[in-house]
Parts: C-alpha cells; sequence; structure tokens
C-alpha cells in the first residue's frame, strides 16, 4: 500500500507567532509531499518491500535490504517521510505547552543536568549541523537519553547514522522550515521551537522508545 502524506493535527496558523503559517502550509503540501511521491515511485519498482511500514523502511537504510538501485532515493525520502511524519506530532499549540512528565525530566535530569542544559547541548546540536539537517533527543540503546544531529534527511534509525536512537524528540533545520519568517537567523527560529514542542507526545515517545519501539505516527 503506498505511504500518504498525513494530516497536520491542528491548522496551518497554529504555531504562530513561532513557526508562521505560509512556512507550515508550503512545509507540508509540499515538501513533505514531495518525500512521499518520490519514496512511493521508488518503491513501485520493487513489490517486495510493500509490505514494509516506514520505520521498517528507516531501520533497513544502510543494509542490504533496500535495493541497490533506490537505495538513495529511499534513504533521502523515505527519511524525509519519518521525519516530517514525527515531526508534525512533536509540535503543537504554544498554549498546550505543558512541559516534560516527571519520567522524562527525570531522564532528562540523569543525562544532562537539568531541562536547561539540555535545551542549552539540543540547540548547539541544531545551530551547529551544517547545512541542512536534524536535531535530535532520543533513547540509547542503554536506555538513557542522548542528544544527535543528521545530515539531510537522515535520521538515528538509519544504520547510516554516527549516534543510533530512538528519537523523542526532532527538530527540523533544514532552511526550508524556517526561512520566510527568521532568514539566516537559525537560532532564533531554534529557540523559538521550545515554545511549540508538544511535551504530551514527547512523554508518549519516551515511554515506547523505554520498552524499545518506535512511536506510532
Amino acid at each position: 500500500m503506498a505511504f500518504q502524506l498525513p494530516a497536520l493535527p491542528y491548522s496551518y496558523d497554529a504555531l504562530e507567532p513561532h513557526v508562521d503559517a505560509q512556512t507550515m502550509t508550503i512545509h507540508h503540501t509540499k515538501h513533505h509531499q514531495t518525500y512521499v511521491t518520490n519514496l512511493n515511485n521508488a518503491l513501485e519498482k520493487f513489490p517486495e518491500l510493500a509490505g514494509l511500514g516506514i520505520v521498517d523502511i528507516n531501520k533497513a537504510v544502510g543494509t542490504d535490504k533496500i535495493p541497490k538501485d533506490i537505495a538513495t532515493v529511499v534513504r533521502n525520502n523515505g527519511g524525509g517521510h519519518w521525519n516530517h511524519s514525527f515531526f508534525w506530532k512533536v509540535m503543537g499549540r504554544p498554549t498546550d505547552n505543558n512541559g516534560p512528565s516527571a519520567d522524562v525530566k527525570a531522564a532528562i535530569d540523569t543525562a544532562f543536568g537539568s531541562v536547561d542544559e539540555m535545551k542549552t547541548k539540543f540547540n548547539a546540536a541544531a545551530a551547529g549541523r551544517f547545512g541542512s539537517g536534524w536535531a535530535w533527543l532520543g533513547v540509547k540503546a542503554d536506555g538513557s537519553l542522548g542528544i544527535t544531529s543528521t545530515p539531510n534527511q537522515d535520521n538515528p534509525l538509519q544504520q547510516v547514522a554516527d549516534d543510533k536512537l530512538i528519537p523523542i524528540l526532532g527538530l527540523d533545520v533544514w532552511e526550508h522550515a524556517y526561512y520566510l519568517k527568521y532568514q539566516n537567523r537559525r537560532p532564533e527560529y531554534i529557540a523559538a521551537f521550545w515554545n511549540v514542542v508538544n511535551w504530551e507526545q514527547v512523554n508518549e515517545n519516551f515511554k515506547a522508545a523505554t520498552g524499545g519501539a518506535v512511536a506510532s505516527l
């Protein structure tokens, strides 16, 4: 079954003033849709992959499960589809930003010392990613939290990732995610992101990740 563009769980203007409606509209209907279309076109040639979900496809990136003929296309567009589907859900209306659960806060405190210190490290990973990419907070194999960044549309589920973890929060730092409002001021965009983090979703992602699972999209 072909992949489809998921509906946003909020209106295009719901994240204002931190993420503008025009950017959200273009980002979702144009950029994300392109990843979905390109992924479906690539997978059409290999019906044996039709039963794989988007998480399994991403976990297979960098392995021989993905035919060489479409390996790069699947890496870029399978990554793009999962990354954006995940990204939309970890954001929400600024008024719904209730902060991390007790369990998530305890894990953050253990790994980083405090929520503020975690944000500082996450912001540095996002700002320091040269060119296009993503910043991630996630659960490592040993159960602790870690922060990493990935280039382009790579993510920490893929075998090509330098640091593998199960993401619980992610931030898109491609210019198309912020340029209309913030232009070259990426750090300002990163700082504004914390106003629209959907901590309820992050908490659910953490519960799944500590059990070794990727939360459903």
